[in-house]
């Protein structure tokens, strides 16, 4: 079942014609923003002369230029227009603020109705919907493309997680909304109550990167199919990018957003199977329209041609540009750790991992909680574990790591985005 049949399988030629066309209006929208009105001046670009061949002349945008451009710096159309803000977390100083117009509303809205359409969902499921409202923009996006295709909405949200576990029993739950880790944290309580959870057969994660381990994990331990969703304020929010019944891959609505793979420190373009960063410029969005915006989110573009008939895919996003650590010269994503840990069956899911420097070298230390199963009220064979967890480590990341088991239960949980790793090289975290 398709939601927008036509608009999703578009052939590659229509596809194109579509989006020169919508990147014309999109460049002539971002006229109206001061600070893309002089930049489109200085590249000698204008709505009336676009050419795809100019994409490559337009300068990125980036994160730390949206949140200079606090509040509404880059609102395309007076504020009478915007009937919703949302923003990001403002973790690293002044949030970037998104404004959207009704339209806006109504698109995001289908976007994420043809995300659920896509794995099968409809009007006759129940959708527990436990990812933040409020400014954050996951909660809302969902709960509206949902509601479209006459779904069952509990809104849920983060937190109360045994309340939450009653709630899809009682309610007769089918699908669940969350950041991968709080599933995990929501199994594990589920196990703790002994429910059992039986109408549950669909769960969507996202907002964080996730492994193939996990994923396997998460479809044991709930009795569900997994499916992974991908999208950021910027873009609207989340369902930008979304896997099929495939999970192969996830796929971009290519009438709504153009991409391009780049080099992350040259910023030169890459071809399909090159992992590089994201670059998105979003096709119709009327209050705040963005060109060329580095997401900082490593990914690839996959070669055209999945069985379901849409458009182009990209892989699961490896990690961000920005969250990838830099240890004695080795590049290491927090996701390969997960990945390796979680195929582990000594190990539980949870994890933390810290970086110091010691002489002016840097270390990494790896604390993770063992499994319950391997757990009886005392840490023994641990010399043993521990050499396992820190011989795979070094051989799959090529570096050496210190492995610190802890008791199953005393390491965090987190309801929102995971924050697995403190750096303190710089004192920051």
């Amino acid at each position: 079942m398709y939601w927008n049949r036509t608009m999703e399988t578009l052939p590659p030629d229509e596809l194109e014609v579509l989006q020169k066309k919508r990147l014309k209006w999109t460049i002539k929208q971002a006229e109206n923003v001061p600070f893309y009105q002089k930049r489109l001046s200085e590249a000698g670009i204008s709505a009336d002369n676009f050419t795809l061949e100019d994409m490559a002349r337009i300068p990125f945008t980036t994160k730390k230029e949206l949140r200079e451009g606090y509040p509404f710096g880059f609102f395309a159309v007076p504020m009478r227009k915007v009937v919703r803000i949302h923003t990001t977390s403002g973790t690293t100083g002044k949030p970037t603020v998104v404004g959207y117009t009704q339209k806006d509303i109504e698109n995001w809205a289908e976007l994420i109705a043809r995300d659920l359409t896509m794995i099968g969902l409809g009007e006759d499921d129940v959708f527990q919907n436990a990812l933040g409202y409020g400014l954050f923009t996951g909660g809302l996006g969902f709960h509206y493309g949902a509601e479209l295709i006459g779904m069952t909405v509990l809104p849920s949200a983060t937190g109360n997680t045994r309340r939450q576990i009653e709630m899809i029993e009682d309610f007769g739950v089918t699908a669940i909304n969350s950041t991968p880790s709080y599933a995990m944290h929501l199994a594990e309580v589920a196990e703790d109550m002994g429910a059992g959870l039986e109408t549950l057969r669909v769960g969507i994660f996202g907002a964080e990167p996730w492994s193939d381990n996990m994923r396997r994990e998460l479809e044991s331990r709930l009795g569900i199919t997994a499916y992974d969703s991908y999208g950021m304020s910027e873009m609207y929010g989340p369902g930008a990018s979304f896997e099929c019944r495939e999970r192969s891959g996830l796929h971009f609505w290519h009438d709504a957003y153009y991409l391009e793979i780049i080099d992350p420190e040259t910023g030169e373009g890459l071809g399909p199977g090159e992992r590089g960063e994201l670059v998105v410029t979003p096709l119709i969005k009327e209050a705040m329209p963005l060109l060329r915006f580095r997401t900082g989110d490593i990914t690839m573009l996959l070669e055209d041609g999945c069985p379901c008939g849409r458009g182009q895919k990209i892989s699961r996003i490896l990690g961000r540009s920005d969250d990838m650590l830099v240890i004695r010269g080795v590049n290491v994503f927090p996701s390969q750790i997960e990945h390796v840990l979680l195929a582990l069956p000594e190990v539980g899911e949870q994890f933390m991992v810290y970086i110091d420097r010691v002489k002016h070298l840097d270390e990494m230390t790896i604390d993770v909680e063992l499994h319950r199963e391997y757990f009886s009220g005392e840490l023994k064979d641990l010399a043993k574990v521990q050499k396992k967890v820190s011989d795979i480590l070094r051989e799959t990341l090529g570096l050496r790591t210190r492995v610190n088991l802890v008791e199953p239960g005393t390491l965090p949980r987190f309801e929102g985005k995971a924050k697995r790793v403190v750096d303190r090289r710089t004192g920051v975290w």
